[in-house]
């Protein structure tokens, strides 16, 4: 997926005289979105966005944002359920062929629909079909109504097209909804909506190594996500390189070792059945079953043979989540 950063680099983005394999690249099937988790909903705009794309010989195309539109717009903090490198790596994964990131500012606040589709539609993109989300709106104040777009589609020469509302358990799928849902450590919930697992995603970081004195090497995450599920143990899939590798975590301030209950929770992940240095890789952390609350122990010994017990329930819980059935906290 090639990613274009910023309105300056998308000006200069010189789409014209591609022809050859490059043709469909030199035309853009867009849509428009903040795409936070890039959930079942997303999702399905996105098959939509990639089936418009093939029938325009288009490259499907995200234009979305660095910063959420609503710090801007309403002047309150919105924590992401997915960072911008985990958004990345799942609109990658959902097919995307291109990713425009924008910062969402008064210069752009304040472009009207007509300059926002001139501009970045047709100037940057050469778009040839827009799509939009069944509730979305392009521009200031959101003048850019689906109907409006489609005079501008009319007028400028893009088909504009509508994605389909998608519904779990007769609502809407929300962002709103799944930050609720994790942070209340409902998983079952949160994976209806997000079509896989919550995840926390971040780079491996030097620790103290408590983990393999202990006999249970541990990767240290400082995770990205701002929203996380309740602190505890959980079985969680990790995603290595792209590899899929079952394992056990904390989460949480490690209480047996008398850490600073002010820090913010760490994500400590041990691999099974691994070895190999983990150090500097970036690893998407999906929490599938939380075992149990994390706790503090007497002693080294006491805790690992509780390490030893929770791996055990997270191969099960994994086992589970593989067979088709859905984990419940152990």
């Amino acid at each position: 997926m090639k990613v274009v950063e910023g309105l300056e680099h998308l000006d200069r983005l010189d789409l014209l005289g591609r022809h050859g394999p490059a043709a469909i690249e030199a035309r853009s099937a867009v849509i428009v979105g903040v795409f936070d988790g890039v959930h079942l909903g997303h999702q399905r705009l996105l098959h939509e966005l990639l089936e418009m794309a093939s029938a325009l010989r288009a490259l499907p195309t995200v234009v979305t944002f660095r910063n959420h539109p609503d710090e801007v717009l309403r002047g309150r903090r919105v924590d992401w359920i997915a960072s911008l490198p985990l958004r990345l790596r799942l609109l990658r994964r959902a097919g995307v062929g291109r990713a425009v990131l924008l910062d969402f500012d008064d210069r752009l606040r304040t472009l009207s629909a007509r300059a926002f589709s001139e501009r970045i539609l047709l100037h940057g993109l050469r778009c040839t079909g827009l799509l939009l989300g069944y509730d979305s709106a392009i521009g200031r104040d959101r003048e850019g109504t689906p109907q409006r777009m489609a005079e501008l589609g009319r007028e400028l020469g893009f088909e504009v097209r509508q994605g389909s509302r998608f519904e779990v358990d007769g609502r809407p799928v929300s962002s709103t909804a799944i930050r609720d849902a994790i942070r209340r450590g409902d998983l079952d919930a949160a994976h209806r909506m997000l079509g896989r697992w919550p995840a926390a995603f971040g780079s491996v970081v030097h620790g103290d190594e408590r983990g393999r004195t202990l006999g249970f090497p541990t990767a240290n995450v400082v995770p990205q996500s701002l929203v996380l599920p309740p602190e505890g143990v959980y079985a969680v899939t990790v995603i290595l390189a792209g590899t899929p590798l079952p394992g056990v975590a904390n989460l949480g301030r490690r209480p047996t070792f008398a850490s600073d209950p002010d820090t913010a929770p760490l994500l400590e992940v041990h691999l099974l059945d691994f070895t190999g240095d983990l150090y500097s890789q970036e690893l998407e952390v999906a929490f599938v079953a939380r075992l149990r609350p994390e706790q503090r122990f007497a002693d080294p010994a006491a805790l690992r043979a509780q390490i030893a017990l929770d791996i055990a329930a997270a191969r099960r819980a994994l086992d589970d989540d593989t067979n088709g059935a859905t984990p419940r906290d152990a």
